[in-house]
């Protein structure tokens, strides 16, 4: 099959809808598919990947936002994408990405199929930026109007649909889960001897971990009074904090006022994934209390690294995860519950080992398997769509 991925935000961005769209493609590729995925431009930015990357018009994103705003209505690139003779396209953002594959099927009459997958709450999005009645309900507006362009809308989670629905979508929506690049299994031993070594956490009784954006509505203030809780109960531990962006810096200023000291480790970003992979590795527990994520790859991360998660009960990260059996449910969304789950499971010697084991078994879900599910879902609409075609034409 030709498979367009089309997505405003894509490497050297990093960022979970980015890490899905180059497993999307890298996958699809390998099992024989011609993929192209199409994505704004950065200045000094060289692809070297086995599929195409197609870079259209882009400017930079205002604020501190490490994003480019691409241009979806270039006549010149819309044509050139059409010409690249899609059997279908996936959309991964509700955004330019969108209008920009919308302007490509009207090119091909809409006898290309569209398949949309809704990766973020969009309405915690917009509220959070946009305080203006008016210009929030124009953003609303704008983000509904592309998902319904779509033929097939997709989530990665039971609990992102009621995001959806406040959006207004009110049609046929499909579970389609994301995976982890990560293999089965600890990364090599002198990978994880390599971060003891830096970081010197040798000694280290117990090790936490929290990997992804530096952002405050991530709940991160959640773990970091969690630890300062702990330190209080005499635990001997050290955190890593692995990832940046732009609330890095009151983050770590609010770790210091928390008195936490050397146990709070910021790596800043680490954009190598075996280094990411020796993190979770190391890690005995991954601490995630976010609310907003809709899928969290990053609990299937951990569960690939043998490192089970302490989330939030309810959460959408936390979905397919048993209390004491996979992974660690806080009952209540703040520092307290967080603390107790942890001291709970950390007082039941080799209890925190037993629970990476069956996250392993259980949680663990392969890109592989995501993207054959993903793949079967483009055959179906695919012949659906011939077979309307044919159908027309009789």
């Amino acid at each position: 099959m030709k498979i367009g991925l089309f997505n405003d935000s894509f490497p050297p961005t990093i960022d979970g809808v980015a890490n899905t769209v180059v497993n999307y493609a890298r996958i699809l590729t390998e099992t024989g598919d011609r993929v192209t995925v199409v994505t704004p431009r950065y200045p000094h930015v060289e692809d070297e990947y086995p599929f195409e990357v197609y870079r259209y018009q882009s400017a930079r994103f205002p604020g501190e936002m490490p994003y480019r705003v691409g241009n979806p209505f270039s006549p010149a690139a819309v044509r050139s994408v059409y010409k690249r003779g899609f059997d279908v396209m996936h959309v991964h953002s509700p955004w330019a990405s969108s209008v920009f594959a919308h302007e490509v099927a009207l090119l091909a009459r809409k006898r290309v199929p569209t398949v949309l997958t809704y990766h973020t709450k969009f309405d915690v999005d917009i509220d959070r930026y946009l305080q203006n009645r008016q210009f929030n309900a124009i953003a609303r507006r704008f983000v509904t109007t592309n998902i319904r362009y779509a033929d097939e809308v997709w989530v990665v989670s039971e609990g992102t649909l009621p995001s959806l629905r406040t959006m207004g979508y009110e049609g046929e929506a499909f579970i389609m889960p994301n995976g982890t690049d990560f293999p089965r299994g600890k990364a090599p031993r002198d990978a994880i001897e390599e971060i003891d070594r830096i970081y010197r956490t040798e000694n280290t009784p117990l090790v936490f971990l929290y990997c992804g954006r530096m952002m405050w509505y991530k709940n991160i203030q959640i773990i970091l009074d969690t630890l300062k809780n702990l330190t209080g109960e005499g635990i001997d531990f050290k955190a890593f904090f692995v990832g940046d962006s732009p609330d890095r810096a009151s983050i770590e200023a609010y770790a210091k006022k928390a008195g936490l000291g050397d146990r709070a480790i910021f790596t800043g970003a680490v954009n190598d994934r075996e280094k990411v992979r020796a993190f979770f590795s190391r890690a005995d527990l991954f601490l995630f209390p976010s609310t907003y994520d809709t899928s969290g790859l990053v609990v299937k991360e951990a569960a690939a690294c043998r490192c089970a998660s302490v989330l939030i009960r309810g959460a959408c990260a936390a979905e397919g995860v048993v209390d004491g059996e996979t992974g660690l449910l806080s009952p209540t969304e703040d520092a307290r519950g967080f603390t107790e789950t942890i001291l709970a499971a950390i007082r039941r010697p080799g209890f925190i080992q037993k629970l990476g084991e069956a996250a392993l078994e259980k949680v663990y879900f392969s890109w592989e398997d995501s993207v054959a599910a993903a793949r079967r879902r483009y055959e179906n609409l695919v012949e659906t769509f011939r077979r309307r075609e044919r159908d027309r034409k009789a």
